[in-house]
């Protein structure tokens, strides 16, 4: 049984890094892409988000969203891109927890796009302290999630 789990998640995380790199594909034309080990690095991260957090994870994408949803981003070069895609999940796990599934994970995504390149101005702490913060509250009390706006602060 042991041996059966682990041919299935080594298969799985194949499958992963193979979809990965095909993100290379499509961020490519924007001067960006992951090294294999960057790969690697990404998929440890989630991993160890997702044991913090509690969370299952049954389908692959979420990271392969991440990368296509943020990779047009002026606020990302190759020098940052590995770093600013770490944090970027770490950010979407403790927010999924957080929000308690209100949101699905692709408004957690576009909302988290649209101010990473709006208000925050690609500062992830910003994004992930006060930001991702105030969206939070205001699911957790029925409030619709705004985005914020440089007066809103």
């Amino acid at each position: 049984m042991d041996s059966l789990y682990l041919e299935i998640m080594n298969k799985r995380k194949q499958i992963e890094i193979v979809n990965i790199k095909k993100c290379n594909e499509y961020t490519s034309k924007y001067g960006i892409t992951l090294s294999d080990n960057q790969i690697i690095n990404i998929l440890e991260r989630r991993k160890e988000n997702l044991k913090e957090t509690g969370r299952v994870e049954l389908r692959e994408g979420i990271i392969d969203k991440i990368i296509k949803e943020f990779c047009d981003s002026p606020y990302i070069n190759q020098e940052n891109y590995a770093l600013t895609i770490y944090e970027l999940i770490d950010i979407f796990y403790e927010y999924k927890n957080e929000t308690i599934d209100l949101i699905t994970d692709d408004e957690l995504i576009k909302f988290m796009k649209k101010s990473f390149d709006g208000i925050c101005q690609g500062d992830l702490e910003y994004l992930e302290g006060t930001v991702m913060y105030k969206m939070r509250e205001n699911l957790l009390n029925k409030r619709p999630i705004e985005y914020l706006e440089e007066n809103d602060e």
